[in-house]
């Protein structure tokens, strides 16, 4: 019997990211919804990333039985000191819908030019095993913020992120290419080292 992933998000546009990449592993993966948790929320009070990732981890962990991931993932706009940064999902408010955050975005950098839109995704994997063991993976893309939306694929800040040494906004990608090199995709390589090891350990117990 295949051991169960249980991901934190129902966000459809994550859980087929990570459905994608983690596909050929043998792993049983559905999100929360799938378990009749689609009410389940948790604030995201943390001060980083890696503290809000590991929150929706744990508490998601006490309903269920299996391997709980959860992310958080932030936008990090070097002319902005950083922002929106942690608060990257909730930038223009705490109802804002992905127009409203890239509005605000476009806004505060319009007098930025673009050799200094410079900015990087990164993504935070909590992981909590059925024991309570804890990991985390990180993975970061490197780009810059784009004078106007641009595509109509994907999610987020995906219409205004190229990431470093392409022309195309994340959002101009296929969801291949994009997978290739997302800061999601880096963090889940780092995830699907350490699943491995996991599976090697479970396996010699």
């Amino acid at each position: 019997m295949k051991r169960r992933i249980i991901l934190s998000t129902g966000n459809v546009h994550k859980i087929n990211e990570i459905k994608s990449i983690l596909k050929d592993m043998p792993f049983e993966v559905i999100s929360k919804n799938d378990l009749g948790y689609e009410d389940f929320d948790v604030v995201e009070d943390g001060s980083t990333l890696e503290e809000n990732a590991l929150k929706k981890a744990g508490e998601l962990h006490k309903l269920t039985k299996g391997i709980v991931i959860a992310d958080d993932t932030g936008l990090y706009v070097d002319a902005l000191r950083g922002e929106p940064g942690v608060y990257s999902a909730r930038y223009a408010g705490e109802h804002a819908t992905y127009a409203d955050n890239n509005k605000k975005l476009l806004n505060k950098l319009r007098d930025v030019s673009l050799e200094k839109r410079t900015a990087y995704f990164k993504t935070i994997i909590a992981v909590i095993f059925e024991d309570g063991s804890k990991m985390t993976a990180e993975g970061i893309c490197n780009g810059h913020i784009a004078i106007e939306e641009r595509g109509n694929r994907g999610f987020g800040y995906d219409p205004l992120f190229v990431p470093e040494g392409r022309d195309k906004t994340f959002s101009e990608m296929s969801e291949e290419e994009k997978n290739k090199i997302s800061h999601r995709s880096n963090a889940l390589k780092c995830l699907r080292n350490m699943l491995e090891e996991a599976i090697e350990n479970f396996d010699n117990q």
